[in-house]
């Protein structure tokens, strides 16, 4: 029986530029997909996962992240006084207990594995989770659970994978396969942001990790990687030198890429149609826009 994986880190002191101007005033991560923040369905799978301590790495202007997760009295009282028992139960599942959120300034950004590092005195020796909100993954079973359950067997780091077409391989951390079992891939490289033609799969990593206390030390040497960052991939491919298990692992789930407009507005349209009480409505919106496009052409 493997450690259980209690922590996990959320980096999120990103200023979201792609986004602007919506992001001159609130965070990115407070962008919302129907009626909850990006970063709420982070802290979900990470509870569903059996995280119970969270960790936000952030950085300056990030004060409305902060504030979303407290308790909000005003607005609470003033739901029970008109009897809104569904609105404060929805108000109340987004408060957090004191002490389960620590949060960790990044003053520089120096990469996603940098960013990582800023909370290693948090971690101890310890097995942990990394959960980046920008990657939203729809599925029956949250993804990292999914991670969290095959770990148990495997011990050692490991990163949620998904197959990409060749030709966008150079955007992502690319794994070298040795084996596969099911949905487990035993991992003997990992290549990041790999030049057009030279990617060793098309199997790449998004944004969910299981990682062991070791990753931290290797972080700590502060080498640069691609795009003169410190990559958070170069530390995990460091422990395979070394040695160590690490396995890619192929979620079962539609991910999005909410980093990028296009990915935010197809999850937007993809979740309000799991809506029961919106999907009627916005089908019909979608398919006179669809007949609209057709008579056009």
């Amino acid at each position: 029986m493997k450690t259980k994986v209690t922590k996990a880190i959320f980096p999120v002191a990103g200023l979201g530029t792609r986004f602007l101007p919506a992001t001159k005033s609130i965070p990115k991560e407070i962008m919302t997909l129907v009626d909850r923040p990006l970063i709420q369905y982070a802290i979900d799978e990470a509870r569903a996962a059996g995280i119970k301590e969270f960790i936000f790495v952030t950085s300056r202007g990030k004060g409305a992240l902060e504030d979303y997760f407290d308790s909000a009295p005003v607005l609470e009282a003033d739901l029970v006084a008109k009897g809104k028992d569904d609105l404060l139960d929805v108000l109340r599942s987004t408060n957090m207990e004191s002490g389960a959120i620590a949060y960790i300034r990044q003053h520089k950004a120096l990469g996603l594995g940098h960013a990582i590092y800023c909370a290693h005195r948090l971690i101890g020796d310890e097995p942990f989770a990394v959960i980046l909100p920008d990657d939203v993954i729809a599925a029956e079973k949250p993804c990292l659970k999914q991670m969290v359950d095959a770990y148990q067997e495997t011990g050692g780091c490991m990163v949620a994978a998904m197959e990409v077409p060749p030709e966008k391989a150079y955007a992502y951390g690319v794994l070298d396969v040795e084996s596969e079992d099911g949905r487990l891939n035993k991992v003997k490289g990992m290549v990041e942001k790999p030049r057009p033609g030279t990617q060793p799969s098309n199997l790449a990593v998004i944004g969910r990790y299981i990682i062991t206390p070791d990753v931290l030390q290797n972080l700590g040497n502060f080498r640069k990687g691609a795009g003169g960052e410190i990559q958070l991939t170069d530390a995990i491919a460091d422990e395979i030198v070394k040695g160590r298990p690490v396995h890619g692992y192929r979620f079962e789930g539609t991910r999005f890429d909410c980093g990028s407009k296009a990915g935010y507005l197809a999850a937007t349209v993809s979740f309000g149609l799991e809506r029961k009480e919106l999907r009627k409505e916005l089908m019909a919106h979608l398919e006179d826009i669809v007949a609209s496009n057709r008579a056009a052409e």
